[in-house]
């Protein structure tokens, strides 16, 4: 009897063979998505970093449409969908240069509807990556369970007992198993890591929003206000600090 892994799939059952297909479906299915949400990720970061500075020039210069335009050029960075989308909403509220109660609590309302409209968008794809690591251990087990209860029937069809008359049944049942969790293990792996990531931006994009509100509260012609957030916001965004 051949125990390679193409001589164990020719001799598995049509049920074995269709959870394995099943698992390389799912196994495809996950990969696509930790590879899309990585390199989203990673584009998010790199257009912030780049962002930052240019986009707390243009807050120094009061100039709000040239810094609304900029994050609007930013297609991917967390942090100018969240306070370019703010500030647009904001603008003609505090064109004439003065900042009222409302137009803070109009400016905190913007600021979190782009925040939830963002983070639903980050969290996009890892509701995958967790079904797929909890059940592809469990379709392993089924496959596996019919392939002893197939080992066994065999066995008491034909007479015979001993290792020998089912040693091929169950090494075929086990593959499915080490099948399940090789596609487990990487998509809990990665769903963890990807968790982690967006909980760090999440945090990133509420502490600088939270700035720019104390800057609006300061008033857009203080230069206190001015100065502390571009400051706080380079330190968040990891741009470090601009040249003044």
């Amino acid at each position: 009897m051949d125990f390679s892994l193409l001589g164990l799939w020719h001799q598995m059952g049509m049920f074995a063979k269709g959870i394995c297909v099943v698992m390389a479906i799912m196994s495809i299915y996950s990969l696509t998505v930790m590879v899309s949400k990585w390199w989203n990720l990673r584009k998010a970061q790199k257009e912030t970093i780049k962002f930052a500075p240019e986009f707390s020039q243009f807050l120094e210069e009061d100039n709000l449409t040239e810094a609304i335009r900029l994050a609007e050029s930013y297609k991917r960075s967390h942090v100018a969908l969240v306070l370019g989308g703010a500030l647009g909403e904001v603008k003609p509220l505090i064109a004439d240069g003065s900042v009222t109660v409302a137009d803070i609590n109009s400016a905190e309302r913007a600021v979190e509807r782009n925040m939830l409209l963002e983070i639903t968008n980050l969290k996009r794809g890892l509701a995958v990556l967790a079904t797929v690591g909890a059940t592809a251990p469990f379709v392993g087990l089924l496959g596996t369970t019919m392939g002893v209860v197939n080992s066994f029937t065999g066995m008491a069809a034909s007479g015979s007992g001993g290792l020998a008359a089912i040693g091929g049944g169950i090494a075929e049942a086990l593959i499915t198993t080490a099948f399940g969790l090789l596609v487990a293990i990487p998509a809990v792996w990665a769903y963890n890591y990807f968790t982690t990531k967006i909980e760090n931006l999440t945090a990133e994009m509420t502490y600088v929003s939270k700035e720019m509100i104390d800057y609006l509260i300061k008033g857009v012609s203080g230069e206190f206000g001015r100065s502390r957030f571009t400051r706080e916001f380079n330190a968040a965004s990891g741009a470090g600090p601009i040249a003044q």
